[in-house]
């Protein structure tokens, strides 16, 4: 099972919709939004695919849009972390504004071992958005994995991650590349 895995659209549809496209060229059969979606318009992209969002610090929480994409077969967010369980997999999805996520962080500064594994207990992937910049970061046993943003980041950037293998790749998501040109992989800093 390939996840595909974007964040931080910010309501560029169109943008969503080559990522999106992208990200099933390179075998992804589910997707997790990782907030900052900015809209109806990116949720119509995710439409009639497997597929979970939170929302991020510029997302308002609307009973109106939560029932819009559950109308669309889309998995919203009951809590944060979301909880997924997909292929055998445990993950927590934020998007990395929440006072949980940011603990975590402060953990991992620290090289606090115990808070962390305390806070990652029978996870396997942490993935969350917000800061615009691709990233894969082992805590122990757990990957925290950000794919990078589709908006106010250069380049533009998404995931996938093979759950069977443990395979994470970054994909540019470029609006000038020909269609006929391969997939551009990334190698975050």
């Amino acid at each position: 099972m390939i996840l595909g895995i974007l964040s931080d659209t910010h309501g560029f549809h169109e943008r969503a919709a080559r990522a999106i496209k992208l990200l099933e060229q390179m075998g992804a059969e589910a997707f997790v939004h990782c907030g900052d979606v900015g809209g109806e318009a990116v949720l119509n992209e995710l439409a009639g695919r497997r597929a979970w969002f939170v929302l991020g610090n510029t997302d308002a929480l609307d009973p109106t849009l939560m029932r819009y994409a559950r109308s669309l077969g889309l998995h919203t967010p009951d809590a944060i972390p979301l909880q997924i369980e997909i292929a055998g997999r445990a993950i927590a999805v934020y998007h990395g504004h929440e006072a949980h996520f940011n603990h975590m962080v402060r953990a991992l500064q620290h090289h606090d071992l115990a808070a962390i594994k305390s806070m990652t207990r029978g996870l396997d992937y942490i993935l969350h958005g917000h800061t615009h910049m691709a990233a894969d970061v082992r805590l122990g046993h757990v990957r925290m994995i950000n794919p990078g943003a589709l908006e106010r980041s250069r380049p533009h950037t998404v995931a996938t991650l093979d759950l069977a293998r443990d395979a994470l790749k970054f994909w540019q998501v470029d609006e000038s590349v020909d269609a006929a040109e391969p997939p551009r992989a990334f190698t975050p800093r």
